[in-house]
């Protein structure tokens, strides 16, 4: 798996290595260095040309024929002038405000907390705002955790974006989660104003465990069961969701998920043991800041997950399942959709993903899915950030998303 996840997010680096390689072979008479070096450099150069590959078909079926006419030119100056590069190009500093508190759980006191990335002195505002959802497993990880390039290159190009710590297991559910994230819509839209937002602008985004809260909170506006009492009557919709190989489906990803499991199922874990020196040191070093012991893999095992997720498991509580499944609120309302997905996805099932993107289509509703040759699960968050052409691709296609909707 480390193998994979480094070739392909160094896959630029391994084609070029691979033709000295095999130049030098060429040049010294080793048939092996020329052999090796040729086989790695066509392969890896055959991925960066996969994953590169234009996806303006998938633009113009969610977001309309013109939809590059609607892109300024400012704005177009401001992106990634190519799919992917050797290097992409720094964005001016943001201004970003720490540890801003946009709710407190009823009842409790608990504060929760948001980063605020502004765009740069003397970006016009696109009145874009982002409200983010960091991926997590539901239960790990927290806000400000590998995105720092990339919001900064989002608030570069004028938008806002507001990261949140929502809430994790087992310090809440999936349903607690999703409160959170609409608890983040609300604050956003009460100060669109003071930050240069448009309230008809908000877009929710998310990665993985962020994303599949995200398509959930996006899909149930009004959904009585899935927005808390101190929000009802709140306008808790969006512009558009955008979801980095978020989870369509709890059922499936249950069904996936177990097939790496030990028969039976692993033992439980009735506290998760705090990583040691080595791992912690390890973490701050690949996570770029020290987080919570809590907040810090391993994962408790998958079917403990579920039970602090949802409640238990499918065979035990048939509902809620698909009450937490992105899936089964498709509907004309929901907003325009963008969806990406890893082709060769460990951890989500690009079968899910291909179905929840038909059933949006059934269902009328404008969706964008980008289906990544080659790669794996959180392709977008390989360092050095910004690196991988994946991530590069992606971030090209999300750009043009995002300005047809300033």
């Amino acid at each position: 798996m480390l193998f994979n996840f480094v070739g392909t997010a160094w896959a630029h680096y391994v084609a070029l290595v691979g033709a000295v390689a095999a130049l030098l072979g060429l040049a010294f008479g080793s048939v092996l260095a020329f052999i090796v070096g040729l086989v790695a450099c066509v392969l890896a150069a055959s991925h960066v040309y996969a994953v590169t590959v234009p996806h303006d078909e998938a633009l113009a079926r969610g977001l309309g024929g013109d939809w590059r006419e609607r892109i300024g030119t400012e704005a177009e100056r401001k992106m990634l002038q190519h799919r992917w590069s050797w290097r992409v190009p720094s964005a001016p500093a943001a201004e970003v405000t720490r540890d801003v508190a946009f709710a407190t759980v009823p009842g409790t006191g608990r504060p929760l907390l948001s980063d605020l990335w502004r765009p740069p002195p003397g970006v016009r505002p696109t009145g874009v705002a982002i409200v983010y959802l960091h991926g997590s497993a539901w239960c790990l990880i927290d806000k400000d955790v590998g995105t720092r390039a990339f919001f900064g290159h989002l608030a570069a190009q004028g938008h806002v974006v507001m990261d949140v710590a929502y809430r994790l297991c087992p310090e809440t559910d999936v349903f607690g989660m999703v409160g959170d994230a609409k608890r983040a819509i609300v604050w956003m839209k009460a100060h669109a104003a003071e930050y240069g937002v448009s309230p008809e602008k908000v877009v929710l985004m998310g990665g993985s465990a962020g994303g599949h809260i995200a398509l959930l909170a996006a899909y149930t506006p009004r959904h009585v069961e899935l927005t808390p009492g101190d929000l009802r009557g709140a306008d808790t919709s969006v512009r558009a969701v955008v979801s980095y190989y978020g989870v369509p489906d709890l059922r499936a990803y249950d069904a996936w998920a177990r097939r790496f499991e030990p028969p039976g199922g692993a033992p439980v874990q009735p506290v998760r043991p705090p990583p040691g020196k080595l791992a912690t040191a390890l973490y701050r070093r690949l996570f770029g800041r020290l987080m919570k012991p809590e907040n810090m893999p391993p994962p408790p095992p998958h079917r403990q997950l579920m039970r602090d997720l949802v409640g238990g498991l499918p065979e035990e509580i048939h509902g809620r399942f698909d009450l937490a499944s992105p899936v089964r609120h498709v509907g004309r309302d929901c907003p325009l959709t963008l969806h990406f997905q890893a082709e060769y996805d460990h951890i989500v099932s690009v079968e899910s993903a291909r179905a929840f993107h038909r059933a949006l289509v059934g269902a009328g509703v404008p969706a964008v899915y980008i289906e990544l040759p080659r790669t794996l699960h959180a392709f977008d968050l390989m360092l050095p950030p910004l690196f991988a052409p994946a991530g590069q691709a992606a971030l090209y296609d999300l750009e043009r998303f995002l300005a047809c909707l300033a």
